[in-house]
């Protein structure tokens, strides 16, 4: 027993049942007679401090996952955990937080992002297992400091644990049903990775049931996987208003106190909640021990003191953190970068960097050239300043820049005055020698369970139908076209990709995204995002939303064509691949690679490693991402890249969900490198 939780079960000693019972709800209150002041357990981090006034706005966790750059969000967690200890420092000098105000964070948000249609999918870090895990793991050790510290900086919180994407408008009482091999292979991944390289403190549990179990209150997935298998040391935690949900939508309990005991009794000990509020009932019917609800309680307040939120005054190290790292010039400049490094080039005939000449005319058309929402996602905080696209645009642009909305971005039919906006994108077309489009989505119509449309969740991956009108009557102008879709998820951009001189992906890229963006154009920047999930051709190449099987889903089970595939990323240089070198270890292999930028700018390549496992007797992904790594490299520079792989990486998931390794042979893809090697 540590210190920390000697002095928890201390204090929770001196409590009533009640009293207990009252600390494990998120808004647990006060206990003045033992000094206990009030906390919040709910505050948000997911790409910034959240809901808390100024902070840093960073791009949005999709668009951080395109930079394939963990170091990087490592530095970007650490300045957000800098701004939150900040604030922290601040608000308690009222003599209590409030919600938004502490130091517990419900972030990352690791589920995989497994159909384009699921509004929240932009919160994740995409469809792959391992680079969810990678950049989750960075993201949660950011955020918790330094482990040799004597307190912990921030709790990370893992969520939404587990097999859980949607969709938004069934999430209260929806069912994801699934296999053992999808459910091991897929969608818990990423959760035992960051368990096992970043010892996050907490895990938050889905609305929805998995294989009829509630995701709160699930033997299988709380009991037997996370604490026995995974061996998570951490505390539980409910998603808001979930435990109310065992008895009011998925109906496995009949009253709150049952829905209360149940979860309890499987191990989530922090309610978001109310549905604790019934314990004491529950203790008084015998379905729930004292004991437990007293181990709950010892947990939470040991997380509590480990944060230091009874140290004396001074003795944290945190607390000296001033409030003036807010938003400062140090955190824009990373900002500035991790938003240059999620940038997509997805098709350039030459058209770009573009030549910024005095008399070069520009037209900046679209609904997203000047929306402000686009820069900051949702879970965000309030930058200090903020620069649109079109912002960014003009600032660097040395000749004239006109601007037209062009559409709303959804409904194209609204009165007389909507053939105005098209218009006024017609004249500024007509009079400029380049378009740039900005278009697509904003987080109002791809989000969170009450957002505009389908529940959250987008119908289908077209462009909404007042952009393509849009987008067609500029096209018939015949001026080249720079066309910058603005999302948080895969479009159907086949008809851009065929008629358009470039295309780029703007994911949410955070309060300094326009300058980023502008950068890119005008070359100031090389762009080296790659893409961290499949962009498919046609809605009609998914399967059914609720099917939750992975397959035909994402780049390693997906068998048909995609528009542009998982990882795909374009650079103004190139990069020439040689000397794939293998080291054999037991079950698996490392390897080293020489990259050469053969082109004339400085650049940022990404090298990904995938294998495909011959032979397999049961379902193997086609292609499966095992190492990737950034590189920059000047003009005739080469570098030899080390690429390290897990322990599993050549391991495969069999159909009762069991990782196993079976010696034979296997494809190796690095670049434009394929061979076939024989691992034992």
């Amino acid at each position: 027993m540590d210190s920390f939780e000697k002095q928890a079960r201390e204090l929770v000693s001196k409590m009533t049942l009640a009293e207990r019972c009252s600390q494990l709800l998120h808004n647990a209150p006060a206990i003045e007679r033992l000094g206990v002041p009030a906390y919040n357990w709910w505050n948000e981090a997911l790409h910034g401090v959240a809901r808390s006034g100024v902070a840093t706005v960073f791009p949005q966790s999709i668009a951080m996952a395109a930079s394939f750059d963990d170091a990087l969000l490592y530095r970007v967690a650490q300045a957000i955990s800098d701004e939150a200890r900040a604030k922290y420092n601040e608000y308690k000098r009222f003599g209590s937080t409030q919600i938004y105000q502490g130091l517990t964070f419900w972030s990352p948000n690791i589920n995989i992002f497994r159909d384009p249609r699921w509004g929240r999918g932009h919160e994740t870090y995409g469809e792959d297992p391992y680079l969810t895990g990678r950049m989750g793991a960075a993201f949660v050790r950011g955020l918790q400091g330094d482990p040799k510290a004597k307190y912990k900086k921030l709790d990370a919180t893992l969520k939404h644990y587990a097999v859980h994407s949607g969709p938004e408008s069934q999430r209260h009482s929806f069912d994801a049903v699934v296999s053992k091999q999808d459910l091991y292979e897929t969608y818990l991944p990423a959760f035992k990775y960051c368990i096992e390289k970043a010892s996050p403190s907490a895990v938050m549990g889905a609305y929805n049931r998995t294989n009829g179990e509630p995701c709160c209150a699930s033997p299988t997935l709380i009991g037997e996987i996370l604490y026995k298998q995974f061996k998570f040391k951490g505390y539980f935690l409910s998603d808001c208003g979930a435990i109310n949900d065992i008895h009011e939508n998925h109906h496995v309990t009949n009253t709150q106190a049952e829905s209360a005991a149940l979860a309890i009794n499987n191990g989530c000990v922090l309610n978001c909640g109310s549905a604790y509020g019934a314990l004491m009932a529950a203790y008084e019917a015998g379905l729930v021990s004292e004991e437990t609800i007293t181990e709950a309680a010892v947990k939470l307040f040991t997380a509590r003191f480990r944060l230091g939120m009874f140290a004396p005054e001074g003795d944290c190290e945190y607390d000296k953190i001033p409030y003036d790292v807010v938003d400062c010039k140090k955190h824009r400049k990373l900002n500035a970068k991790m938003a240059r490094e999620s940038i997509v080039l997805l098709k350039n005939n030459g058209i770009l960097p573009l030549e910024n000449k005095k008399d070069l005319k520009i037209a900046v058309i679209g609904p997203n050239a000047k929306e402000v929402s686009v820069l900051l996602g949702n879970y965000n905080g309030t930058p200090y300043e903020f620069t649109t696209i079109f912002e960014g645009i003009k600032n660097q642009a040395k000749g004239k820049v006109y601007y037209a909305a062009g559409s709303r971005h959804m409904r194209g039919d609204m009165g007389d005055w909507e053939e105005h906006l098209l218009r006024d994108a017609l004249l500024a077309a007509d009079r400029s020698d380049v378009v740039i489009m900005c278009m697509g989505l904003t987080p109002n119509y791809e989000g969170e369970e009450g957002s505009f449309g389908n529940g959250g969740d987008k119908r289908d991956i077209e462009l909404p139908a007042a952009q393509q009108n849009l987008f067609r009557e500029v096209l018939a102008r015949g001026k080249p076209i720079i066309f910058v879709n603005v999302s948080g998820s895969a479009m159907n951009l086949t008809e851009q990709d065929e008629k358009c001189d470039a295309v780029i992906q703007l994911f949410y890229c955070g309060s300094d995204g326009g300058n980023a963006l502008a950068d890119v154009i005008f070359g100031r920047v090389n762009p080296s995002g790659r893409l961290p999930v499949t962009f498919y051709r046609s809605t009609e190449d998914l399967p059914p939303f609720e099917d939750y099987s992975m397959d035909n889903r994402t780049y390693k089970f997906f068998r048909g064509k995609p528009l542009y595939p998982f990882g795909y990323g374009l650079s103004y240089t190139t990069f020439k691949y040689s000397n794939l070198t293998v080291k054999p270890k037991k079950h698996g292999a490392d390897f080293t690679i020489d990259v050469t930028n053969t082109g004339s700018r400085v650049g940022d390549e990404v090298v990904l490693l995938y294998n495909h496992k011959r032979n397999a007797d049961v379902r193997v992904p086609i292609k499966k991402l095992i190492a990737f790594k950034r590189v920059s490299l000047k003009p005739g520079e080469t570098k030899t890249v080390h690429l390290k792989t897990e322990k599993d990486a050549f391991y495969h998931v069999n159909e009762d969900g069991k990782w196993i390794f079976t010696e034979g042979e296997f494809d190796v893809m690095c670049g434009d490198i394929a061979e076939v090697i024989y691992v034992k």
